[in-house]
């Protein structure tokens, strides 16, 4: 079996070298070089870049492991390790030079996500886990905040880049404001789950994820002492929850109960 703990310094290495490269693209300018989902959910010239150099990077070390990347052809393994790969998670953030975005890299074997780190771009901080190891920022370890009751709660969202989605979730969470101690929107997924399991914000719920953005802050957060789920949500994409443990289950019957997820 692999250490994971290799992997996860193989992990690190290329993420911060990943995060030199947009941190020197985004001050030469930034062009939107493609769209996703809609006109609003942009790729850049530099999204391609980055994964192109993570792919690079990660298969010159391990040449028999797959690859799987929001930008990019997926790569099958023969070594039984495969990479989920997000090159800037929080793309618009960066487009705009908001500082809220991140790179982000799993290993996992088989189904299983064992190794992980979401490195925010711009402020150097490394978010890391590996499965059984604990969870730890820049090296220290961390953990989710005590849990309380839920109108105490601070609570991370994220919208769909699909309008008739968006007006949908826009109700669930006026719903929600009246039950918890505010909400925030940052941007960033990958980060927005590492800031639950570092004790920066109390749940945290979106809709319209996809593998590359929660495989490794996901990972953050269980190792941190916190849940994670998934629901079938009310736009019909993924919804993502998560929080201390301790306060999952009030907290998915209140997403429930705001209309979140799909009736």
């Amino acid at each position: 079996m692999t250490d994971h703990a290799d992997l996860l310094e193989l992990a690190v290495e290329v993420a911060r070298e990943a995060a030199a490269l947009v941190t020197e693209r985004r001050r030469a300018g930034v062009e939107v070089a493609d769209t996703k989902t809609s006109p609003t959910d942009v790729v850049t010239e530099v999204d391609h870049a980055a994964e192109e150099l993570i792919r690079d990077r990660l298969l010159a070390a391990r040449p028999d492991d797959g690859i799987v990347g929001e930008e990019g052809d997926d790569t099958p393994s023969t070594s039984g390790v495969t990479w989920v790969v997000d090159p800037i998670d929080g793309t618009v953030n960066f487009l705009y030079g908001i500082p809220q975005y991140a790179i982000s890299i799993a290993a996992k074997e088989g189904d299983e996500v064992v190794a992980g780190v979401v490195l925010d771009v711009t402020k150097g901080e490394a978010f890391t886990a590996t499965r059984g190891g604990g969870a730890h920022l820049d090296g220290r370890p961390v953990r989710v905040r005590d849990v309380v009751p839920l109108e105490h709660r601070l609570v991370i969202t994220g919208f769909s880049y699909q309008r008739e989605t968006r007006v949908k979730q826009a109700a669930a969470i006026a719903r929600l404001l009246g039950r918890v101690r505010d909400v925030r929107r940052l941007g960033s997924a990958a980060l927005d789950l590492c800031y639950v399991a570092c004790g920066r914000a109390d749940a945290y719920v979106e809709e319209g994820l996809n593998e590359w953005d929660l495989a490794a802050g996901g990972l953050v957060v269980e190792e941190a002492g916190g849940r994670w789920a998934q629901r079938p949500g009310v736009g019909g994409k993924r919804l993502v929850l998560a929080s201390p443990a301790g306060g999952f289950d009030d907290f998915v019957a209140a997403v429930e109960g705001c209309g979140f997820t799909a009736s």
